[in-house]
């Protein structure tokens, strides 16, 4: 991957376009291997060696350097780094196996734009939003494969994959609706999963604090033109908080056929999670759990030539059982969620560019004891798994969009604009049009100024629309969402070192909330107009690639993001449970560095400063009408304090296994990410991983 390149290269030309109008692109005789990532379906990467210019490559004593392999999303037609109007920011494998974290979602803490808020360790309840937005607002892909959930943002992060999967994952902010549609509101993140080129096996173990226990293992078999991975494992805990205990288990598949006219890819994915939800909806319910299962499937493909035709299909469908007292029918829902889709994209190359057409239909449905339209009695059908509970709601909306885009590459500048056209079955039988368009420069090399707009929409989740409780109320006029993003940006990158500068403002109308009109309210779900601006800053060195060895110091990473909201109403407002919660201060700081010989060290140092408040439960008494446990509302008001963890991980790391000691919190910090829940102190775990190729 890393073939160092000599001197001599006198003619631009890209190797596998070359005589098209955008070689011009490639100007500068210095060659660089450029991975192209087709985010319409499922991930294959396809290294494609390239002739180029600028940011992507930089010079030392006149040799020529190789950066790493970028794939990136954020557009119809595969675009690489170099060439993406667009700036993505990258957690690499690297930055994955460095990291001293216990789940893919925690993973996300490190990058300073993303906003993740748990209720107890482990990524259990984990709710993910980006540059102020809220969890609904936002796409999460697997290999490229739209997996959000309908049912509610909260449930979307529940992923069939472990940190030891994924190669990267690509976190693009701001509106994106025109190539995913509506749940690309206000940001998407990309998992893409590893694929090996040689048969292997691993396993691995890790124990340590609250009774926690976690195993795994991976098979890939490779033969010829066939890939195959297949993982999977579980755990257990106490969990480090009041009721949080959890369990859980995994399992993941993926296969690739690579053949000469077309690529073929695969994969299927369930979980199972049962754990204390603490606080989950309501602090006046202390003892609250839930189950959930869900199950994932996709197939896509891509032909090769001169056209390059991308159709997939995938399937979702998750269960879910929640108990707002453990044990108890009282307030108790059961649901069931369906996805299906199917996704037909195609590109080319002219002379005028590269330009992509797509079309996509996806049905979203879902069975309920509370989320949906009451139905009439001969259509009841019996929760699985319980001959005492029928599904008595439901509801379904289909999507329909066309999506277009056109992309010029010229050799110092990048211009890409694209339009989706969608109508939903929820709405109206109208078709909508959400335009986008962004451009990049490359004054000198290395360099890249940026500049983008989107307009973007999301649909209310079924929770939003119908849920009830003796603490909730959802409402059925919600409208969509609109989020019209705008960025600007610059970008520095060489080997070894990458820098970037980004300014949003994100203008949204009928931004949807739960939120409380005075003290003695339950919440209610409503809309307000409401406008998210910011600045975020990021640098990340890789020492062993600018003095090419492994020296001391390995890498550094810092980044800083900065928010601040504007309401356009006059609604007024007691308090906020998601949208008006945001992180106005974020600063990460990552470190890894050598201590002696295969031992080595990382260091994570997180600090954020949360905009809010939540009234204050403190304490327990038993309820004499129902007989049920409640928190005692104190009526107060407490706003969040910024807060500073520090994560550390000491790994020995040998050809065929590491063992490892990682700590979360060590300086046994007290901090809440949502209120009355106070997250764990600190929590040691102790691991061994060890792998073989045959």
């Amino acid at each position: 991957m890393n073939k160092k390149q000599t001197r001599g290269c006198s003619v631009a030309t890209w190797k596998q376009y070359s005589h098209k109008g955008y070689s011009a692109f490639a100007s500068m005789g210095r060659l660089v291997r450029i991975g192209v990532l087709s985010v319409a379906t499922l991930s294959t990467v396809t290294p494609v060696e390239a002739e180029t210019e600028g940011m992507a490559t930089s010079t030392t004593n006149g040799d020529a350097k190789t950066l790493d392999e970028v794939q990136i999303t954020g557009s119809i037609a595969p675009l690489t780094q170099l060439q993406s109007a667009r700036i993505v920011s990258v957690l690499t494998r690297r930055d994955i196996e460095a990291a001293g974290v216990q789940s893919t979602n925690d993973l996300l803490k490190l990058a300073s734009g993303v906003d993740v808020r748990q209720r107890g360790g482990f990524g259990i309840q984990t709710d993910i939003s980006i540059d102020g937005g809220t969890f609904d607002q936002i796409t999460l892909l697997l290999n490229g494969v739209n997996i959000s959930n309908p049912h509610t943002g909260h449930l979307a992060a529940d992923l069939p994959v472990s940190p030891q999967d994924i190669e990267r994952i690509e976190i693009l902010s701001g509106a994106d609706s025109r190539v995913y549609g509506g749940s690309a509101f206000g940001g998407c993140i990309n998992i893409v999963t590893r694929r090996d080129t040689t048969n292997s096996v691993s396993a691995g173990a890790e124990g340590g604090m609250y009774g926690t226990a976690q195993a795994e293992s991976r098979l890939a078999l490779t033969s010829g033109k066939l890939s195959n991975r297949l993982s999977g494992g579980g755990g257990r805990s106490d969990g480090g908080t009041t009721n949080d205990n959890w369990r859980k288990g995994q399992l993941y598949y993926q296969g690739n056929f690579d053949h000469q006219q077309f690529d073929l890819n695969w994969q299927f994915g369930f979980t199972k999670k049962a754990y204390g939800a603490n606080t989950f909806y309501s602090a006046a319910f202390p003892n609250q759990f839930e189950r959930n299962e869900r199950y994932m499937m996709s197939v896509g493909a891509e032909t090769k030539g001169k056209f390059h035709f991308q159709p997939s299909i995938y399937w979702n469908r998750t269960y879910d059982n929640f108990e707002l007292v453990k044990g108890e029918r009282f307030g108790e829902n059961f649901h069931m969620t369906n996805v299906y889709g199917v996704r037909l994209n195609g590109y080319f190359n002219w002379v005028g560019g590269r330009t992509a057409l797509g079309t996509e239909v996806r049905n979203e449905g879902i069975l309920s004891t509370n989320l949906g339209k009451p139905m009439d009695t001969g259509e009841y059908l019996l929760v699985r798994g319980d001959k005492n509970v029928m599904y008595d709601h439901k509801d379904n909306r289909t999507n329909v969009s066309y999506n277009l885009e056109h992309n010029i590459l010229l050799n110092r500048w990048t211009l890409s604009a694209g339009v989706i056209a969608n109508m939903n079955t929820s709405i109206d039988h109208t078709f909508r049009f959400y335009p986008g368009a962004d451009i990049a420069y490359r004054p000198a090399t290395n360099w890249k100024l940026y500049a983008s707009y989107s307009k973007g929409f999301r649909l209310p989740t079924f929770t939003d629309l119908y849920y009830k409780s003796p603490t909730l109320s959802g409402n059925t006029n919600l409208r969509p969402e609109v989020n019209h993003s705008m960025q600007i940006g610059a970008q520095y990158a060489r080997e070894g070192l990458r820098t970037t500068l980004r300014l949003f403002y994100n203008r949204g109308h009928n931004m949807i909330d739960w939120v409380m009109y005075n003290a003695t309210d339950i919440y209610h779900s409503t809309s307000f107009e409401l406008d998210n601006m910011g600045v975020q800053a990021e640098a990340k060195v890789d020492f062993t690639k600018l003095y090419k060895k492994d020296i001391y110091l390995r890498s550094l990473s810092v980044g800083y993001t900065y928010i601040h909201q504007n309401r356009r109403d006059d609604i007024v407002i007691y308090r906020s449970n998601y949208a008006l919660e945001y992180l106005r201060h974020k600063f990460t700081l990552q470190l890894d560095h050598k201590i002696y010989d295969r031992l080595s060290a990382s260091w994570a140092l997180r600090w954020q400063d949360r905009v809010g408040s939540y009234t204050l439960y403190e304490g327990t008494y038993v309820d004499t009408a129902t007989g049920y446990l409640r928190g005692t509302n104190t009526g107060r008001l407490v706003s969040y304090d910024p807060y500073a963890t520090l994560d550390l991980k000491l790994q020995w790391t040998d050809k065929y296994y590491q063992v490892y000691v990682q700590g979360s919190n060590i300086t046994n910090g007290k901090y809440y990410d949502l209120g009355n829940v106070r997250q764990p102190g600190i929590w040691v775990l102790a691991g061994a991983r060890i792998n073989f190729r045959f």
